[in-house]
């Protein structure tokens, strides 16, 4: 990105031996809003823009999570929403008053969706939740020791691009598969178009025409256009719904309609039921994995996020380097403890902050203008309950499709760097694993580097994964020769 003013003095240059001109209000001092060139006004119009154009999260992670029948039980719809908009609320509050920089967050996607197909498959529910905090556990700590940016800068550019556009891909197919489009086969394949080679049903019509009408808007550069779709998209559900046009039935998440008041107070059921523990059927090299998954689920976009919307807002200095960045990172990791104490799955930074920011946003005061939306929002729960599920799976592509613009970084040309990159992309949606994508994608790039008699450019760490994602491939000939059941 391209900054439109580069900042010439820092948040802490303003306080360290630098008396603040007279007149200055509070908030103008403590957010430092005239030391980067804005106004009150901007701050709050930036706020408000970050909000409309992330507040679909509040019906994503709750359809992610949804559904999910385990050994702790299915969660509920309206306490998922409480719980996802109570994480983004403290946290992006979080980032306004400590970070003071226009960042916003909220449930990451790809940290769900691991959640909702790799962990709740082999642990309940309040287990699930223990993992986020664990995971977020690492990643402060890595961030405290100087480790993370460390990792970052071990692993191949082209597996950094390859793991998120195979995240993008893997939350793709959840959303075709929620919205009906993509169904499994009765037959000899395993996928199919609909239940039976067509699509059928009012339903995913309306989840095309979402989709395509997102699309459009997105063409257009109209700001806020995933949100703007997903109204436009629940208004034709629910006048078709109240026409009688459509069978009750065909929803899947049931027929779009406000029951009873707009307003209720949240459910904050899930709040706190976290365990720890309790893993023996699962194994010890079990749990380790799916805390490394979530780890990588949810580290990667952080720092080019954090550092994109910083040098767009103009707070990234001549040499690239944004004051205040250790802080943004704390906070991104803390979202992971915050984001399994409410029950909504780890948080982190997102890249829709860069919409605030084009309205003129460059303080923490907009972070925490977006965080009193979100809050805001636990009260009008059943508002967000008429959005059908199969017009929120819409959105899920969309994202998928923007996380794949990263191909354009990989050199296709070079199969020493093409290969790693397919198997990486390709066999996470085909498996329902991040893991296995990112295991395969490792795997080969060294094969191919040794190969090549490059082994120098491997480096300590990749020759570590290398070890962990061998383990993860032979377990079950490893668990056989050693006798383990």
């Amino acid at each position: 990105m391209t900054p439109s003013h580069v900042a010439t003095t820092t948040p802490e240059d303003a306080g360290a031996g630098s008396r603040p001109p007279a007149g200055r209000s509070w908030l103008d001092r403590y957010f430092h809003i005239s030391d980067r060139e804005s106004t009150v006004g901007r701050e709050l119009r930036g706020g408000l823009t970050t909000f409309m154009a992330m507040a679909y999260i509040l019906l994503l992670n709750p359809l992610i999570l949804s559904g999910k029948d385990v050994a702790g039980g299915t969660l509920g719809q309206q306490a998922l929403i409480t719980a996802t908009a109570t994480g983004a609320a403290f946290t992006t509050l979080l980032m306004g008053f400590v970070g003071r920089a226009p960042l916003a967050l909220a449930a990451g996607l790809s940290v769900s969706s691991v959640v909702s197909t790799q962990v709740v498959s082999v642990m309940t529910w309040p287990q699930a939740f223990g993992m986020c905090v664990l995971y977020g556990v690492v990643i402060m700590l890595l961030v405290a020791t100087g480790l993370r940016e460390k990792v970052m800068n071990a692993i191949p550019l082209p597996l950094k691009h390859a793991i998120t556009m195979g995240i993008g891909m893997f939350i793709a197919l959840i959303g075709l598969v929620k919205a009906g489009f993509v169904h499994p086969a009765h037959g000899g394949n395993p996928l199919s178009l609909g239940p039976a080679g067509q699509l059928t049903g009012w339903p995913v019509l309306i989840f095309c025409v979402t989709l395509l009408a997102i699309f459009m808007l997105q063409a257009r550069r109209v700001p806020g256009a995933i949100l703007m779709g997903i109204v436009a998209g629940t208004v034709v559900a629910v006048v078709l719904s109240a026409s009688g046009a459509v069978d009750p039935k065909q929803w899947g998440s049931g027929a779009p309609a406000l029951h009873g008041s707009a307003v209720s107070m949240p459910d904050f059921s899930l709040f706190g039921d976290l365990r720890f523990g309790g893993w023996g059927q699962v194994g010890g090299l079990t749990v380790g994995m799916i805390v490394f998954t979530l780890v990588l689920a949810g580290f990667f976009d952080a720092i080019a996020t954090i550092i994109g919307v910083g040098n767009e807002a103009g707070l990234v200095d001549a040499r690239g380097r944004m004051p205040g960045l250790s802080k943004a990172l704390f906070i991104d990791g803390t979202g992971g403890v915050v984001g399994g104490v409410v029950g909504g799955s780890g948080q982190t930074v997102f890249v829709e902050s860069a919409t605030g920011v084009g309205e003129g946003a460059r303080t923490g005061l907009a972070s925490v203008v977006t965080g009193l939306l979100f809050a805001a929002c636990l009260f009008f729960t059943p508002l967000t309950r008429i959005v059908p599920g199969e017009v929120a799976a819409a959105a899920l592509v969309v994202i998928g499709a923007m996380m794949m613009q990263n191909a354009r970084f990989v050199d296709w040309g070079d199969r020493a760097v093409a290969l790693p990159t397919f198997l990486t992309v390709v066999l996470m949606p085909f498996t329902y694993s991040i893991t296995a994508g990112v295991a395969a994608g490792t795997l080969s790039y060294v094969a191919i580097r040794v190969a090549q008699g490059r082994i120098r450019e491997i480096g300590p760490f990749m020759w570590g994964l290398t070890a962990i994602f061998t383990v993860f491939y032979a377990l079950h000939p490893i668990e056989s020769w050693l006798g383990v059941s």
